[in-house]
């Protein structure tokens, strides 16, 4: 069994990322954390969970939110989040992130959306678990595609249809965001921000702060640390991915990606690289939400 990763600077908190080979826009996850507190970060697809054991906390959409063990944990695409433990012994937990258009394709139905962050819902949650745990291990593709089927069949009590997303469509501010996506690799002052939507600096920067719960900064982090992720995905070295993504080393990388995903990058593209190739079952090693 490997050691502690170095991110971690508690014993007991470990955690493990896998991809299912031949089926790209899902990535699973199974965690322990005791004392490591995720910075805010995004995942630009559902992230869909339950919790084992223990409890979390975390900020989503504005407020803060606890799930207990046999809670279901829903989160819709492109929502920065936090994590820490709301217990004494940390919480387990296992995801499944879910790209909106894969998600689509698998019900033949648009517009998923999650209302509630968590739902108390023990049955479903056990069911969950057990699917997830299946999905961890499944090689076949025929059977990986029956659970996929399962999983969303079970979510869908849960879930209502949307055109789009609530209330944030059209918001002055959605221009600020996709400006920031568009130059994560530039220098982005608070001036050039407040000049696409006409507000002095720092008015622009409370009112955006009010509107979304991060700071513009933090929101330029969390998508340069997606962007991350794809790019390690891919095979990308890491130290071109520091540059990629608007960086400004390995060094810098290492510390932002740990802090909001809880597993370092070198770690991270192994993790995926070796599910990719469909080799053996993986078992739970130590090593990170949500």
């Amino acid at each position: 069994m490997q050691g502690v990763p170095a991110q971690f600077s508690y014993e007991k908190d470990r955690a493990r990322f896998r991809h299912l080979p031949d089926l790209p826009g899902v990535e699973l996850y199974h965690a322990h954390i005791s004392r490591h507190a995720f910075e805010p970060h995004t995942h630009e697809a559902f992230g869909i969970g339950m919790i084992e054991t223990g409890a979390e906390r975390f900020r989503y959409r504005g407020a803060q939110h606890v799930a207990p063990a046999q809670s279901l944990v829903l989160m819709n695409p492109d929502e920065l989040h936090t994590g820490e433990s709301a217990s004494e012994d940390g919480w387990q937990y296992r995801m499944i992130y879910l790209d909106p258009t894969l998600l689509e394709s698998l019900t033949g139905e648009r517009g998923w959306w999650f209302s509630e962050a968590v739902r108390f819902d023990p049955p479903r949650a056990v069911q969950l678990a057990n699917l997830l745990a299946q999905l961890w291990q499944m090689q076949a593709p025929l059977a990986r595609d029956s659970l996929m089927l399962s999983l969303t069949d079970l979510l869908r009590p849960h879930a209502r249809m949307a055109t789009k997303a609530p209330a944030e469509g059209g918001h002055r501010f959605d221009m600020v965001k996709h400006y920031l996506r568009d130059n994560l690799a530039a220098t982005i002052t608070l001036d050039e921000l407040a000049a696409l939507v006409s507000l002095s600096p720092y008015h622009f920067q409370r009112q955006f702060k009010a509107h979304y719960h991060v700071t513009p900064h933090q929101m330029l982090m969390a998508f340069r640390l997606w962007r991350a992720k794809q790019l390690l995905t891919s095979g990308m070295p890491a130290a071109s991915v520091a540059a990629e993504a608007g960086l400004t080393d390995q060094a810098h990388l290492t510390r932002s990606f740990a802090a909001r995903y809880g597993t370092t990058p070198v770690r991270y593209q192994k993790q995926v690289a070796e599910s990719r190739k469909a080799q053996s079952p993986t078992i739970f090693l130590p090593g990170h939400h949500g």
